[in-house]
Parts: C-alpha cells; structure tokens; sequence
C-alpha cells in the first residue's frame, strides 16, 4: 500500500443523515480540487444507491468519488474493512497532488480510521451465524453472561450490537475482544484534520428526512429492495440489509405491512438515527477535533440555497494555508 505523507492535510465533512454533506462534499472537492472518498457504511453497497442517498451518477462524473458502490451486498464490510480501503483512497489521491475530502456520517469509521481500531483477524461465516442465532434465542443479556470477564466488564448487557460482536469474536477466534485490545490497535493516522460538522436544526432535519425518504421512493427505492428480496445469496446478517428503510420495505413485499405503513417506519428510524448521529458526533467528535467548524444552518441540503462560499469555504482556505497546501 503508498504511503500516506504525514503532512497531507485532510478535509472531512460529518454530520447526520440528510443534512446536506454529499452536496457539500463535493462543493468542496472542486473548488478546492480534491477527491471525494465516502465514509458511509451503506453507500459502500453497489445494491443500494437509491435507499443509501449515493450521489447520483452525474455528480459521480464531476470529478472522482471514491468507495462508493465498491462491495456486493453479500459482503460483510466493517470498519476495518473500510478503513483499509480508505487509506488506500487517500494515498492515491495524494499521490495525484488532490485534496482528501472524506464525506460521511458513520462516526466509528471516522474515528477508526484517525484514532486506530482493534486488529481481530475476520470472523468465519460460521461463527457469525452462529452468534446471531444465540442473540435472537436468547438475548443478548445472556450472551453478555457467556463472555469472558475482561471483555464483560467493558460493555452493558443490553447492547445488543457491542455484545454481539463481542461473541462473534470470542466463537470466530478463541479469544475475548479484550484481549485482542491489549495486543494492540492498528494505528491511526496523525495528519491534519479541518472538520466541518453539519448539525441543521432538528425539525428541519426531520422535514429533510422525510421529504427525501419520498423522493427515493419516487426514484425507484421499492424497486432496489425488490431486487434485494430476489437475491438469494444474500446471508439473513449481511449489514446492507439494516440500510435505513429497507427492512421496512422488505416487510411490505412479504406482504406484512402496507406501503403507507413501510413509508411511515422508514421514516421514523431514520429521523431516530439523526438523532443518534448527532449526540454521537457532539460527544464523540466535537471534544476531539481542535480544527471543527460547527455548521448549523438549515438550508445546507438545498440546492438552490447552497453557499458555502459564505462561511466554509474561508474556514478551508485558512486551514490549508496554514498546511501550506499548494492548490490555494
């Protein structure tokens, strides 16, 4: 893999579902000649560009979008996964003199990828199977009993994912998730980072959110969940399938819910994990990031109203003379 220069500054645009980051994104990747290099964990499936808001193909065309649409939805990404393909992203569009701009919403990703993660080597199909098989038996304050003390000690019994993964780890390799902790963390990267946080008022959030939940359905979401159901090597765990509004609609071509009612759900939890991307974000990032412009304006995801010329785009030029970045 290239080496990615210490000194390479990086550009990252946060920030919860539908509040405008895809756009600014890439606003900020041609004025300031970058490569935009995505960092959500549903947009990586080549399954779901509709229901996982992919930038459209003709935005994809303006200049280079980088892991978006790079793994079948049969695949088991994680944060490792992607973080190995990130480094390689960002090295690359180094090595053409470009400007970084990861853009996403999925914090552990992010963090990972600046802060280190635990090395674990990959879980077998089978012990994922099989951990989830106890989950949905038992619960996961009884799996929670079965791990080892050290790991235990360090997660609450009802988290179902964090216990989960735990136990696929014990089953996958014999050794508690604590333990693979105190072996070491792959490193981190310590490049300069200008963070821009988007965090638009709530009930204009929630408006967004929903609005565009209808202009997916209206662009053919029920279709890309139609061709999800169709395909039958897809694992009942593969991570594409909890992307926000397709169990809804699956549940609806089972003939379980409504339309209406699929539409309703689907919106509700999606506005429930805006709301968990920004308390994570705010407690997680903000005490963290020394270089962070907190951005809260309501019009950020409205193309007629977009301009980050009147406020992000000094806050970059600064940040990048002070890295002395040649392109400004």
């Amino acid at each position: 893999m290239t080496d990615i220069p210490a000194d390479l500054p990086l550009v990252i645009v946060a920030g919860p579902t539908a509040s405008g980051k895809s756009a600014l994104g890439l606003a900020i990747a041609e004025h300031f000649g970058g490569d935009v290099i995505n960092a959500d964990s549903m947009q990586v499936y080549r399954d779901l560009r509709i229901l996982s808001a992919r930038p459209t193909p003709e935005e994809e065309a303006r200049l280079p979008h980088r892991l978006y649409g790079v793994l079948d939805g049969a695949d088991h990404g994680t944060a490792a996964r992607w973080r190995g393909l990130a480094r390689q992203a960002i090295a690359e569009t180094a090595v053409k003199g470009r400007l970084p701009v990861l853009v996403g919403g999925t914090g552990m990703y992010l963090r990972g990828l600046l802060e280190g993660m635990v090395e674990v080597p990959p879980i077998p199909e089978a012990a994922r199977r099989q951990a989830q098989a106890m989950l949905s038996a038992e619960g996961a304050a009884a799996l929670h009993a079965r791990l080892d003390a050290e790991t235990a000690v360090q997660l609450q019994p009802h988290d179902s994912q964090r216990v989960l993964r735990a136990t696929e780890v014990l089953l996958g390799t014999g050794k508690g998730l604590a333990a693979w902790r105190l072996a070491g963390n792959a490193p981190g990267l310590a490049n300069p980072v200008a963070w821009i946080l988007l965090r638009p008022p709530r009930a204009a959030l929630y408006a967004r959110i929903d609005r565009r939940f209808e202009a997916m359905m209206a662009a053919g979401a029920l279709d890309e969940a139609r061709a999800v159901a169709a395909r039958q090597d897809l694992p009942a765990d593969a991570p594409m399938r909890k992307a926000h509004g397709l169990p809804e609609l699956l549940e609806h071509l089972a003939g379980r819910i409504s339309l209406a009612e699929a539409i309703r759900i689907g919106q509700l939890n999606t506005r429930h994990y805006a709301k968990r991307q920004t308390t994570w974000f705010r407690h997680q990032l903000v005490p963290r990031a020394a270089d962070c412009l907190l951005v809260e304006e309501t019009d950020l995801g409205e193309k007629e109203n977009f301009k980050p010329e009147a406020k992000i785009f000094p806050f970059i030029v600064r940040y990048l003379l002070t890295m002395r970045w040649p392109a400004v």
